[in-house]
């Protein structure tokens, strides 16, 4: 081989390994900066004393949700802000402290499992470019309008038919010997709306995108990961949303909640690649419908 040829082979090498790399780079540089930002604005909090306090029978239980809830994101590839917001409610924590809480804490939790999803090889990246703009214009969209203008309560029992109706596909599927794979058009429009309802209602990023995708027979191992890989950058967009219209309250919640799923979420990402594949897609709707029907019971 030629002095050119080595050349061009090991530039390009290069390239590729710098390239590999941003998708763990860009998620810690994030990370890195908004943990700065949050200890400078809010210094009291994250004080020794501050700390100390917060310690305590509490933030176990907030923890212990953090864990459960990013190992059902982690592995199913949906329900974090479902399970999570459904945990905290039930456990007395009020609404506008639960969805900044789990907003918040998704920040993080999604760049861990998107760290988590590239270095196990559960990413399809062309997907991920897909599903990424749109994703996070929708999030920052729905985030804006929650805080000012309408009120998430008032849709959820529409996204909760339209998951259900996900979930029967998916289940139908799972059922089926051959599932023919079919292409899915639009991912710009799923996308954005997906982020839209996530930031709205709560969360949605999960059971509506994912669930399309595995309704139209993708393989569920690379739609998990590539839809929690593009699931940090729209958490991150509409989080920073609501903290800049709405601030933030509940700091044993959000930290708690944030241990909980970076803990979880390496182990999800390993688990992801030993289920196999039809019990995977029967839980996933199984899940979505407990969630949806659940929901519509507290609106009904």
């Amino acid at each position: 081989m030629s002095k050119e040829l080595k050349t061009i082979t090991i530039n390009e090498k290069s390239e590729t390994t710098f390239k590999e790399r941003l998708w763990v780079i860009i998620p810690v540089v994030l990370l890195v900066g908004l943990i700065s930002t949050l200890v400078y604005n809010h210094h009291a909090e994250f004080s020794w004393n501050g700390l100390i306090a917060g310690f305590n029978q509490e933030f176990l239980i907030f923890f212990c949700i953090g864990v459960f809830a990013q190992l059902v994101d982690g592995t199913l590839g949906m329900g974090y802000g479902a399970t999570s917001t459904s945990f905290l409610l039930a456990y007395g924590i009020p609404p506008a402290i639960s969805s900044t809480g789990v907003h918040v804490a998704e920040m993080f939790t999604t760049g861990a499992s998107a760290i988590s999803h590239h270095r196990f090889g559960n990413i399809n990246k062309k997907l991920v470019r897909h599903l990424l703009i749109p994703g996070v214009l929708g999030s920052i969209a729905g985030a804006y309008l929650l805080s000012d203008v309408i009120d998430g309560n008032a849709i959820k029992p529409f996204i909760a038919v339209y998951m259900i109706g996900l979930a029967i596909i998916i289940i139908r599927k799972a059922m089926q010997k051959n599932i023919i794979k079919k292409k899915t058009k639009r991912l710009n429009i799923l996308a954005s709306f997906g982020g839209f309802m996530d930031a709205v209602g709560g969360g949605g990023w999960g059971p509506i995108v994912t669930s399309t995708l595995l309704g139209r027979g993708r393989n569920p191992r690379y739609t998990i990961g590539s839809v929690n890989a593009a699931e940090f950058a729209v958490a991150f967009a509409s989080g920073v949303t609501f903290m800049l219209f709405g601030g933030i309250q509940g700091w044993q919640v959000i930290i708690g909640l944030i241990l909980g799923g970076v803990i979880a979420a390496p182990i999800a990402a390993i688990l992801v690649n030993r289920i196999k594949r039809k019990p995977m897609m029967i839980l996933v709707g199984v899940l979505i419908i407990v969630l949806s029907l659940k929901t519509l019971s507290k609106l009904l």
